[in-house]
């Protein structure tokens, strides 16, 4: 009997390196096929959050299983650049321990962010248990960013020093934004059940109801003519 297909938001995901025993992925291959990530959430940090598909199902879908993953991710969303990207990744194998702490904290960081939006949107006590760690990457970022002058205004670089752990600065640094801005009541869960991915609800009547009207979206209202059809 075949296995049901795994239901996704991720719906152009490609694949991603998979990792054998301890060895590091291809590098190479990660430069000529880039992990693709589904970016709907309308805020760096939301989508970060994102990165674990189907977190109401039994079995959730890691989507930063390797320290590369989090550096393309932050690629992909323009948090680094290219050449920063690859530059962290060449440097990665040199340091094995020090990419798998990253990412340990990565991790870390995105289970306390969700913990805390979880609570807003649901009106409960933010736990202070995850507060803390947001606000210890917050500080983290803080500490490393620095002004530099940009035609003739200045702008905050987050690039230095250049560590396996930059990665984490500007993700720290755009909830720590967020959770102080006034979008903060507009930030929303979609109501799909097997989905219940973060997004910023910028839509005029602030009334969106899925992360995407083309796959959350669309499954409810196929579910709801079946239904019609089946009363009917």
């Amino acid at each position: 009997m075949l296995a049901a297909p795994c239901v996704t938001c991720q719906v152009n995901f490609d694949g991603y390196i998979i990792e054998c025993g301890n060895r590091m992925p291809n590098i190479s291959a990660q430069k000529r096929r880039p992990p693709t990530f589904e970016r709907i959430g309308g805020n760096l940090c939301l989508d970060f959050v994102n990165t674990l598909d189907n977190r109401p199902s039994d079995q959730p879908k890691e989507l930063l299983s390797h320290y590369v993953d989090l550096v393309r991710f932050c690629e992909e969303a323009g948090a680094l650049t290219l050449s920063e990207a690859n530059a962290l990744i060449e440097l990665s194998p040199s340091q094995p321990e020090t990419a798998r702490k990253v990412l340990e904290r990565a991790i870390e960081l995105r289970e306390a962010l969700h913990a805390v939006f979880t609570a807003i949107i649901e009106k409960r006590k933010v736990p202070m248990g995850a507060m803390a760690i947001v606000n210890v990457r917050i500080q983290d970022a803080a500490s490393e960013a620095r002004l530099l002058p940009v035609n003739g205004r200045f702008e905050w670089d987050l690039s230095f020093p250049p560590t396996l752990s930059r990665v984490l600065r500007p993700i720290a640094r755009a909830a720590g934004e967020l959770l102080a801005s006034d979008q903060l009541p507009m930030v929303r869960t979609c109501l799909s059940p097997t989905c219940r991915w973060l997004f910023l609800d910028s839509s005029k009547n602030h009334r969106r109801r899925w992360c995407d009207m083309k796959s959350c979206g669309n499954r409810a209202k196929v579910r709801r003519f079946y239904a019609r059809k089946k009363s009917a």
